[in-house]
C-alpha cells in the first residue's frame, strides 16, 4: 500500500495526491494507493494511519511537509519506507503561531489547533532515522517555509532529489512524481 500523509491545513485534494493517484490509476494501480484526511491533533492522525492501515514493511508512506514529520515517525515505528516531500523539521517549534481556528487550503471548512497539539508534535519527535535507505527526500531549494538545508542535515545518507528552485508546495511536482513512485514501487509487494 501507498499510503500518501498530506501537510498541515491540507488535505486529500492537495495536488501532489491528486498526482500521484491520476499516475497511479493510469498504471492500472489504484487499489494500493490511499490518501485519508488527517485530523488536526498530531497524536489522532498517527492512530488513525494505524488503525485504518496498519503500515508495515511492504508499505510506503510518502508525506509532504508535516506529513512528512508523520511519515519519518510511523517509517521509524513500523519499518516502513518513506518519501519525505520538504517534510517539516521543527513542527512543534514553527506551528506554535497557528494556534486557533484556522480555514482549510482546499474548503471553506475551519479547524482548530490546540495548543495541546504541540506537545502531540514534541512527542513524535524522531531523533534520528535508524535505516537511510528505506528514505528518499525531496527537498526543494526555494522552500519558502523550511530551509533546505534543515532538511538534508536531518536526513543526511538517504537518497535525495535537490531541488534548485521549486517552493514549499512543489508546484512543479508533476516532473519529477515518476521518480517519486518508482521509489515508492521498489519497495512494495
Amino acid at each position: 500500500m501507498l499510503i500518501y500523509l498530506h501537510g498541515f491545513r491540507s488535505s486529500p485534494l492537495s495536488f501532489k495526491a491528486r498526482i500521484i493517484a491520476g499516475q497511479l490509476a493510469a498504471a492500472g494501480r489504484s487499489a494500493e494507493f490511499a490518501c485519508p484526511q488527517l485530523p488536526p491533533s498530531p497524536r489522532a492522525a498517527i492512530a488513525l494511519v494505524r488503525a485504518q492501515f496498519s503500515p508495515g514493511p511492504d508499505d510506503m508512506l510518502i508525506g509532504s511537509s508535516l506529513g512528512g514529520y508523520y511519515a519519518t515517525y510511523l517509517a521509524e515505528a513500523h519499518g516502513c519506507r518513506a518519501v519525505l516531500l520538504n517534510p517539516a523539521i521543527h513542527p512543534a517549534r514553527d506551528l506554535g503561531p497557528y494556534i486557533g481556528p484556522l480555514p482549510m487550503y482546499h474548503s471553506d471548512e475551519m479547524f482548530e489547533f490546540r495548543a495541546s497539539y504541540i506537545d502531540e508534535l514534541r512527542e513524535l519527535e524522531t531523533p534520528r532515522i535508524t535505516r537511510p535507505e528505506r528514505y528518499f527526500l525531496v527537498a526543494a531549494k526555494g522552500d519558502e517555509v523550511i530551509d533546505w538545508r534543515d532538511m538534508v542535515a536531518r536526513y543526511a545518507g538517504v537518497e535525495t532529489l535537490l531541488l534548485e528552485g521549486s517552493d514549499h508546495g512543489l508546484s512543479d511536482f508533476a516532473d519529477y512524481c515518476p521518480r517519486v513512485i518508482a521509489f515508492a514501487g521498489s519497495g512494495m509487494a
